[in-house]
């Protein structure tokens, strides 16, 4: 028997992303184009991702529930308009032809890139946070387009959520990671059902993913150094931009 090359890879590459989603964030653009790589249709490779993320949505949400920190109902609320735009996005990542999503993919990837070159700084002063009345409601409109984008491709989502909460709900970094966590994990459940459902999902390679996510950021959330951000940073940037370069002209 042939040893199974891709497996490994997949739980390598799986530990990778759940490290840098620890330290810096963006392992979709990793392991997305690596299963498209490996020979999985688009749309296949979509569906398995959302395996490695539903794991590490759960795991992260735990986490944070054992600290205490719960961002219950905000959390629910954004992620029942959240999960709604996300059976959207799947449905539309299910049925767009494979060719272009991938350079929608390879566009995203790289606009990804430059805002985490560029991107604005978060707000850390005190803040009240606005997580009623007009606000929830903007909000639960808004994380319903985010909700499409994250069914989608969900690639550089986690920014996006963090972002919006920090700046319109003025809610501190800790909330903020504690709500997109728990977000996540309720719009992933319709989104891997949607692709389930549809027949997209190579299991194999998402437990093998998923497995290695899981043990990436475990190990990240004990042992992450502050000065090795960068040197991640810049090691995903070229891995990102070369990954895009490929799925656009290969």
């Amino acid at each position: 028997m042939d040893f199974p090359y891709d497996i490994l890879l997949l739980i390598v590459a799986g530990g990778f992303a759940g490290f840098i989603n620890t330290m810096a964030g963006g392992g979709s653009l990793l392991t997305l184009p690596l299963l498209i790589f490996l020979g999985l249709p688009s749309a296949t490779a979509n569906g398995t991702n959302r395996i490695a993320i539903l794991v590490a949505t759960t795991s992260a949400t735990l986490g944070f529930r054992s600290k205490k920190i719960n961002p219950f109902p905000l959390s629910l609320y954004l992620g029942i308009t959240a999960l709604l735009g996300a059976l959207i996005g799947a449905r539309i990542a299910v049925d767009i032809d494979g060719l272009l999503f991938n350079k929608i993919l390879a566009i995203i990837m790289i606009i990804v890139v430059v805002l985490m070159v560029f991107k604005p700084k978060y707000t850390t002063e005190q803040l009240v946070p606005k997580t009623s009345g007009k606000t929830l409601i903007w909000s639960m409109a808004a994380f319903f387009f985010i909700g499409i984008y994250g069914g989608f491709i969900n690639a550089g989502i986690g920014f996006i959520m963090m972002l919006f909460l920090n700046y319109v709900n003025r809610m501190d970094l800790v909330r903020v990671n504690a709500t997109k966590v728990s977000v996540a994990l309720i719009y992933t459940t319709g989104a891997l059902a949607t692709f389930a459902l549809s027949g997209n999902i190579e299991w194999k390679y998402g437990i093998a993913l998923a497995s290695g996510n899981a043990a990436g950021a475990y190990f990240a959330s004990r042992y992450s150094v502050k000065k090795g951000e960068g040197i991640i940073k810049k090691v995903m940037m070229v891995m990102v931009i070369a990954m895009a370069i490929k799925l656009w002209f290969f």
